[in-house]
């Protein structure tokens, strides 16, 4: 019964008139970005429109794609997960600790670890009543303390990568197999919210958390199940790693939380939650990794990367902000 009641929360906050007109320029946002990057790209180096060159920028874009795509889940309820890179980079010490002795299961086992992790922090925002904001930034440090630890602060080789090598197959030959994987969790997910009153569920937690309680929406639930499936995502995200690099590592992917919440809000993803999609996450994902491709291309040093993403981000928040939700900004 509480479907039918929580949808109509999500649509009153966006108006009866429709989206405003940001709203629909936000919306093409990532798309015109991406076709003006490519274009870019292509007439600085008219070499970058090659099989080898997409390939590669596919490859490079695959864990970033399912981190930001479990993350976007957790934005959109209004919360955020700092925890994502750091979660990413434990899991790819583990990973590389069980494969010797699990074999072909320690890939699902560790995605469940990560998932679980996720799922506990959830739990910890939700029954705390902590922001999302503290519980992973504490979560951050923590993961990141025990990926220490449990490496010995060093590199863990995978002698045998042959349960995770099927990662580095292509489809059709063209195709890189993760980013494939990457593109079937992000259609996954989109088609598990379309076919459930999870989308409903997710946006009136995110436009309203208060109205979304009173219309019987299950918000608590929403919010762990939310942090589960980021969690569930940075343990994909290291398998994609580890096969990538044939080891683990306690800081393999901390460089890719600024580009996944780079990716989350350059999708039109509103940071104060209720607006976005996976789908606008995966074109976000893929501007950002085109960025970290093109920059050496048009000459750019790899020592502005930062600051770029932090303009990015900025500029990215002032476009997707609901002002309408925020009344005094601090």
């Amino acid at each position: 019964m509480s479907t039918p009641v929580a949808t109509p929360v999500a649509e009153s906050a966006v108006g009866k008139g429709g989206p405003r007109a940001g709203r629909r320029i936000t919306g093409f946002m990532p798309l015109i970005a991406l076709v003006a990057l490519v274009a870019a790209l292509t007439i600085a180096d008219p070499h970058f429109l090659t099989t080898r060159s997409l390939t590669a920028a596919l490859r490079t874009a695959a864990p970033l794609i399912v981190l930001a795509a479990g993350a976007t889940l957790v934005v959109l309820c209004g919360g955020i997960d700092l925890s994502i890179a750091a979660l990413a980079s434990l899991s790819t010490v583990l990973l590389a600790l069980w494969l010797p002795d699990l074999g072909g299961l320690a890939t699902p086992v560790v995605i469940l670890v990560a998932a679980a992790i996720g799922a506990a922090q959830g739990v910890a925002h939700v029954l705390l009543r902590i922001p999302s904001f503290i519980v992973t930034l504490g979560g951050m440090s923590i993961l990141s303390a025990v990926a220490l630890v449990v490496s010995g602060a060093g590199t863990v080789r995978v002698v045998d990568d042959s349960t995770v090598k099927w990662l580095e197959l292509y489809v059709a030959g063209y195709v890189p197999m993760s980013a494939a994987v990457a593109i079937l969790v992000v259609a996954l997910i989109a088609l598990i919210l379309k076919v459930t009153p999870l989308h409903s569920w997710i946006s009136a937690t995110g436009y309203s958390e208060s109205a979304a309680r009173l219309a019987g929406t299950p918000v608590d639930w929403v919010k762990v199940g939310a942090f589960c499936v980021s969690g569930a995502c940075a343990g994909l995200a290291a398998v994609m790693l580890v096969s990538r690099q044939f080891s683990g590592g306690p800081t393999m992917a901390d460089n890719l939380l600024l580009p996944a919440v780079a990716a989350i809000v350059v999708g039109g993803t509103a940071i104060t939650g209720g607006h976005g999609s996976v789908w606008r996450s995966l074109a976000g994902a893929l501007v950002v990794t085109l960025l970290r491709v093109g920059l050496p291309i048009v000459g750019v040093p790899s020592a502005y990367e930062q600051i770029l993403y932090g303009v990015i981000i900025v500029v990215a928040v002032a476009l997707t902000l609901d002002y309408s939700k925020v009344s005094i900004i601090k």
